[in-house]
């Protein structure tokens, strides 16, 4: 019987030698969901087999961590040293940086971690260059700051291996549900008009993973990609900023061949002439989606001078987690005023979400 490996490489085989166009592109939807439920499989083995080779781990600390992900010998260990007081190794030759290196970069009241990763290589997502390694470290950034120079922007390469490990870059998880059932076979409700697949054809790329009777509710036009990266269940979607660094080198015509190749906005620096870096640090600031809650102690005034920065979205437990965990163990409720509040002082719980310029008062239990 063939391994999962080989089964894989059959399967994109298959879709390699498939023509795309409208009328085969649910079959290899199909294809890709196998391919996905496989990977799955694999992965799982790994795990229970306790896995071969070295992993990286970082411990997460500060406010929100940044990954600083480009190609060998982009810059990316100077970029470090510049944002954060870190000291990683820089010199002239290839995969200076053999770990992960972190450091904390302090801004507008937010300590921002970056992570200076090892450079990443065409293959990276097979494992090629400890690309898996790499990677496992970037799927927990909140942002993943592509990095090349100007003799180096080809950044679909870097984009690709991430995209191959799961991660999905400046995109949403898929507004789909499922809710599955002991009989009744598949009922998909869409709440959209679907455009680019049928619902016959959602059902059958959901059977491939082994569910026969389930509840389907779909609040988008998905496509078959969309729904695969649903049902795998293993992908993260994380925002990017792309940087091109060593622009004190730039020559006559590469800020046109870098906008050409990489068809999106991008931050011109270098880590020698500092160009651009107050605007990487803004940037990466305003990408994470700071907001400010000021805390107001039971009893006194709330400290409008020094707020706690957290990431939108963020709930009351978050709050408390970040001060100490005691604070969600004796929770009792808090007190808000602000947008996020019905009405001045309205007493809530730790799911509450908090936004930008909150105050809040936490109260809690005795001991």
């Amino acid at each position: 019987m063939a391994t999962i490996e080989e089964q894989i490489k059959e399967i994109e085989e298959e879709i390699l030698k498939t023509q795309k166009n409208k009328a085969t592109e649910h079959h290899i939807g199909k294809l890709k969901a196998k391919i996905a439920k496989l990977k799955a499989q694999q992965e799982l083995q790994k795990v229970k087999g306790g896995g071969t080779g070295r992993r990286f781990y970082i411990k997460k600390s500060g406010d929100a961590t940044v990954a600083l992900v480009g190609f060998p010998s982009t810059g990316k260990s100077s970029l470090l040293n510049l944002l954060t007081s870190a000291n990683s190794a820089v010199a002239e030759y290839h995969f200076t940086t053999l770990e992960v290196i972190p450091g904390i970069m302090e801004y507008k009241s937010a300590e921002i971690q970056i992570l200076d990763m090892p450079g990443l290589i065409k293959g990276a997502a097979k494992g090629k260059g400890r690309g898996r390694e790499v990677i496992t470290a970037a799927r927990a950034a909140d942002i993943i700051l592509l990095l090349g120079d100007v003799f180096n922007y080809r950044l679909d390469i870097l984009m690709r291996e991430l995209y191959d490990a799961g991660i999905r870059l400046d995109k949403q998880p898929p507004d789909i549900s499922i809710t599955q059932a002991t009989k009744g076979g598949i009922i998909i409700r869409s709440t959209v008009q679907l455009t680019n697949m049928t619902v016959s054809e959602i059902a059958e790329i959901i059977r491939v993973y082994g569910i026969v009777n389930a509840n389907v509710t779909v609040r988008e036009d998905i496509d078959t990609d969309s729904l695969v990266d649903f049902l795998a269940g293993n992908r993260v979607y994380i925002p990017s900023v792309v940087a091109i660094n060593k622009f004190d080198l730039r020559y006559t015509g590469v800020e046109e061949k870098i906008k050409e190749t990489i068809g999106r906005d991008f931050l011109k620096v270098s880590a020698v002439t500092l160009e651009g870096i107050e605007e990487m640090k803004e940037t990466i600031y305003d990408t994470l989606g700071f907001i400010r809650v000021y805390l107001k102690p039971k009893g006194e005034k709330a400290d409008l001078d020094d707020p706690l920065v957290i990431l939108d979205g963020s709930t009351v437990r978050t709050v408390c987690e970040h001060l100490h965990r005691d604070f969600v163990d004796l929770f009792r409720y808090s007190l808000v005023w602000g947008k996020s509040a019905k009405f001045p002082g309205q007493s809530v719980g730790l799911n509450h979400t908090l936004v930008d310029g909150d105050v809040l008062s936490i109260i809690t239990k005795r001991r």
